[in-house]
């Protein structure tokens, strides 16, 4: 059984921007869930954090923006080829406008599942 192929992108938002990035990445998501080899298109953001993780509450509810707001992209493909076309596409046609709403740019990290 051959392996799926993930991507995970992480984008540090000017908090004047939010909105805007939010509309922006669903109009993303839905083209992305359209390409070759593309298994799974997942976006979120961070609103939550751990005080304890050894307590077993759950997570509390981030209260201020310091900087920044993340958020998280999650891709899965069928190949390392499929995911380097899909890579290339977002580039293409849209880092230019992602670029403009991050406080720097954003991050990339890929890998085989295990």
């Amino acid at each position: 059984m051959e392996k799926l192929f993930s991507q995970v992108l992480l984008f540090q938002v000017r908090p004047d921007r939010q909105e805007a990035f939010e509309t922006l990445m669903r109009r993303v998501q839905a083209e992305q869930e359209q390409l070759s080899g593309c298994r799974q298109v997942r976006y979120m953001k961070r609103s939550h954090i751990f005080d304890d993780v050894n307590s077993g509450e759950a997570p509390r509810a981030l209260t201020k923006i310091v900087k920044c707001v993340k958020y998280f992209g999650l891709l899965t493909f069928d190949s390392a080829e499929d995911c380097g076309r899909a890579t290339g596409w977002l580039f293409a046609c849209y880092a230019k406008e992602i670029t403009k709403m991050c406080i720097m740019p954003f991050d990339i990290h890929s890998g085989y599942e295990l």
